[in-house]
């Protein structure tokens, strides 16, 4: 059986996602997946972006990347969101691409395909569950099969508990027990998408 294919799908605005993107997509690729990092679109106007240097070097930063588009989701046998928190949802920017999918999942593209969502947020309260469920609805719309971490693996309550999707708290360092938890999400997915695609 060919490997699963996984698109890592993110936004980042001070490059927390990106590194989380990354540490999963190392995580995917070494348990046999077949692997897309990518980027989804800046929308925030480039004035904007310019006018705060963490903003500007993470877009700098990424800029050769990707960007994800409808023909990458139709690639992909699976799929990791991951976007900060924006007063308790998705990044508006994650939103915008969401939006652009509307033609492959009337054509039932985007069904029985594994998805799972990490994200971060200021503070350890700051919206990230409600982030996460928001886009686990959006993904039951699509009939994707969500695949979330559980409490499956003790790096999971070691990182801070969240057993719907990883969460980061900005600033923190991305120490031993964050990188297992992302880690074993994106390994957990891609076990669980080989055995959709079987």
């Amino acid at each position: 059986m060919s490997a699963v294919k996984l698109a890592v799908i993110f936004y980042s605005t001070y490059s927390t996602n990106y590194e989380m993107a990354k540490l999963a997509a190392e995580a995917a690729t070494a348990a046999g997946a077949e692997v897309r990092l990518l980027r989804v679109a800046e929308t925030a106007p480039e004035a904007v972006v310019a006018s705060q240097d963490a903003w500007k070097q993470t877009a700098e930063k990424i800029a050769d990347l990707p960007v994800a588009t409808a023909a990458d989701m139709e690639w992909a046998d699976a799929y990791l969101f991951s976007s900060p928190t924006r007063f308790g949802q998705a990044s508006s920017q994650m939103r915008a691409f969401i939006d652009t999918l509307g033609g492959v999942w009337f054509q039932g593209k985007l069904a029985n395909k594994a998805v799972s969502a990490m994200t971060s947020a200021q503070n350890p309260h700051g919206g990230q569950e409600a982030t996460i469920l928001g886009l686990y609805t959006t993904f039951m719309h699509w009939g994707s099969v969500i695949v979330a971490p559980g409490f499956t693996d003790a790096s999971i309550s070691a990182a801070g508990g969240n057993p719907y999707g990883y969460s980061h708290t900005q600033g923190k360092e991305f120490g031993e027990n964050e990188k297992a938890a992302i880690g074993h999400q994106a390994k957990r997915l891609v076990e669980m998408a080989a055995k959709l695609k079987a």
